[in-house]
């Protein structure tokens, strides 16, 4: 059929205006959208093995060592077949994350700085586990299906934890350490942290590195606290820094025993229920006045904008058996309920959001302890 027949056109991103002229006749030819979004999702799959590959093969951190170099030459340094590394190395620059002239690859200021090992806020540990199990995006139609992922990472999350929480520290440092900014944690005198679900524990180097007198107790599942352990120890804050390995819905905590309590990207982890009482948990663990930090990625309240946070709900369906994203209002809303005022919203650096909200110093009649 011809195009005045369908109201379609061949290339819809071609047919800018609705003229006599030029397109027939006015408000009653239809431009139709065009077919980006879908090849976005197509090549989405190949972007991110293309862009793995390169990081397991030191592509970025041989090229910060060896500045602008041919396909051929960085194949002969890397011991790899040099027409299928320069293609593997054009995948790269179609995502915009090296620069091609001349015939020659150079990195760019985003490849420095995100993907090379030592770069100021390097992910390249975290792009190869971000996604999680790659299995379980396989078999996700199969997860909608049954309502449970066929190998969740529940089952066995030191196997996952380990490598993400080792590829996010940087990431989390940094946004730690420039909230102090926002909620100016080292004014504190002697101020005591709970970071729960650590990780890495990169809060509690941030607040302790700030404040030479701060104290820390830290938390996370055996097996991950040891990566927090060693992170601390290489800064030099183990000695203020007590690990209590266990569930952070089972570890004893002391009530109102400190300043700060830190929920850092774990409350998706746990859906709604979960979140609630890990929200409890920290009111009572925090002396009148203190605060509390929670940190995720959060929906709009139509989950239609926040395209971060709805992708992540995606992969908390994946691979867990409860994880899931929340809305900004029920953050608040849980935050509020448990007790918390003057909850405020905070962005230390692009993408890193998080809650801060205090105890009150007098806790109303009825409220939660």
């Amino acid at each position: 059929m011809t195009e005045s027949r369908t109201g379609d056109a061949p290339y819809p991103e071609l047919k800018k205006t609705h003229t006599v002229a030029r397109t027939g006749r006015p408000f009653t030819d239809r431009k139709p959208p065009a077919a980006a979004p879908v090849w976005a999702a197509i090549e989405g799959y190949g972007r991110f093995h293309v862009l793995v590959a390169a990081i397991e093969l030191g592509v970025f951190d041989t090229m910060e060592q060896c500045g602008a170099v041919t396909g051929d030459e960085l194949a002969a340094t890397l011991g790899a077949s040099a027409p299928h590394l320069t293609t593997l190395l054009e995948g790269v620059v179609a995502q915009g994350l090296l620069d091609h002239r001349h015939g020659r690859f150079e990195l760019n200021d985003t490849a420095r700085r995100y993907l090379t090992t030592n770069g100021p806020a390097s992910m390249s540990a975290l792009v190869p586990v971000s996604p999680g199990p790659l299995a379980n995006w396989r078999d996700l139609a199969d997860t909608v299906r049954n309502g449970s992922p066929a190998d969740p990472i529940d089952d066995n999350p030191a196997a996952f934890y380990v490598p993400l929480v080792e590829g996010t520290f940087t990431t989390m440092f940094r946004a730690a350490s420039r909230a102090d900014t926002f909620i100016r944690y080292s004014a504190l005198s002697r101020p005591r942290v709970l970071d729960l679900g650590a990780g890495g524990a990169p809060w509690t180097v941030a607040v302790l590195s700030a404040v030479s007198d701060a104290t820390a107790v830290v938390n996370d599942l055996p097996g991950v606290i040891d990566v927090a352990s060693r992170r601390l120890a290489d800064h030099g804050l183990a000695d203020r820094a007590e690990l209590r390995p266990g569930s952070y819905y089972d570890i004893t905590i002391e009530d109102d025993g400190f300043d700060l309590v830190v929920l850092g990207h774990i409350c998706r982890a746990e859906g709604l229920g979960g979140t609630r009482e890990l929200i409890e948990r920290a009111h009572r663990a925090l002396r009148p006045g203190g605060r509390v930090l929670l940190s995720d990625y959060f929906c709009d309240r139509q989950r239609q904008a926040a395209s971060r946070a709805l992708m992540m709900g995606v992969t908390m369906m994946a691979s867990t058996r409860r994880g899931a994203t929340f809305t900004y209002g029920d953050a608040a809303s849980h935050l509020r309920s448990a007790g918390f005022e003057q909850v405020r919203l905070i962005e230390p650096i692009g993408f890193q959001e998080m809650f801060v909200a205090t105890k009150r110093d007098q806790p109303r009649e009825g409220a939660p302890r």
